[in-house]
């Protein structure tokens, strides 16, 4: 598979690239673009937001847990930062819709061993109008409209079985599975959030060693659509929340991840254009790792906090 690399948004990258504690994971580090005609794969990763040059994407990374305890363990960051989001102009998502491709036929079968889709789609379906997410409404768009989070927010779910990932899928590749999720369901709005979610085995570049899922855009059928790449968690363990929460917690990762995701897609469905702050942080990437709890206000399942700005301060209710 012919690669490209990304280069950095984040000019920090550049600092904390040489950093690591005790000979643990490294931080994810800039790195250079190589064009080329093929298929473009995430090979080397900023701390939480990058771009393919060759194609404007901005990609926003979620760390694995070793990445924001080096971080932090040399100083370079602290997630829980007290300046505030800020507005950049761009679209926020004014009626959240959650839609989830389960990316080939091994879903039916080998492919779930710990049972994510059953958790995943669980999740989704309680987190809308709940308390946990609500702290996306207090942000507004241009015209003053706020964030929605009015009852269900999860519109539907499908196996695709008419292709199957690779077993190190490409961004293009992604996308492009999130770009036919989006022509089944007929959904090209600002506020449709599209989950590619792999299954067990599939294992995009970085994932687990550098980032645990990300969330970018994609242009198709004349419109921009926000799209998640959302690995199989339990395949990176602790790296990505495995007992985080409970014991075994297997399927912790699911719903910390997935909720981290969730919440930056509807207050910056279009990175970077909403609500970041003046680091580049979205609201989950200010919380990202700390004080994670079997949350009342997401329906009992493991979460992380967001920022409020309104509580200048990461809150898991509101």
């Amino acid at each position: 598979m012919v690669q490209a690399r990304l280069l950095a948004l984040l000019s920090a990258a550049a600092i904390f690239a040489a950093c690591s504690s005790g000979g643990g994971q490294a931080i994810p580090s800039a790195g250079t673009v190589a064009t080329s005609s093929g298929d473009r794969e995430l090979t080397t990763l900023s701390t939480f937001s990058a771009v393919d040059t060759a194609t404007g994407t901005v990609v926003r990374i979620f760390p694995t847990r070793e990445v924001i305890d080096t971080i932090n363990s040399t100083g370079g960051r602290t997630t829980q930062a007290t300046t505030p989001l800020l507005y950049h102009n761009g679209p926020i998502q004014t009626a959240p819709k959650i839609y989830v491709v389960f990316w080939g036929s091994a879903w039916n079968g080998s492919g779930d061993p710990s049972g994510v889709a059953a958790q995943l789609k669980a999740f989704y379906g309680v987190i809308g109008g709940g308390k946990w997410i609500n702290s996306v409404t207090q942000y507004t768009q241009t015209g003053g409209a706020h964030v929605g989070n009015a009852g269900n927010i999860f519109a539907g779910s499908y196996v695709d079985t008419t292709s199957s990932p690779p077993s190190r899928p490409s961004q293009s590749q992604m996308a492009a599975e999130a770009a036919k999720a989006a022509a089944h369901y007929g959904d090209y709005t600002a506020s449709a959030a599209y989950i590619v979610a792999m299954p067990h085995g599939i294992k995009p570049s970085g994932f687990g060693t550098q980032y645990c899922a990300y969330h970018s855009s994609t242009s198709t059928g004349g419109s921009t659509i926000a799209w998640t790449n959302l690995p199989y968690m339990p395949d990176a363990g602790a790296s990505c929340g495995a007992g985080s929460v409970n014991s075994p917690g297997t399927l912790d990762g699911v719903t910390i991840v997935g909720g981290h995701e969730q919440g930056e897609t509807e207050t910056d469905p279009q990175p970077n254009s909403g609500w970041l702050d003046s680091s580049g942080a979205e609201n989950g990437d200010k919380c990202a790792w700390v004080s994670l709890i079997n949350n009342p206000a997401a329906g009992g399942y493991p979460t992380q906090p967001l920022w409020s700005n309104s509580n200048n301060a990461c809150v898991q209710s509101y």
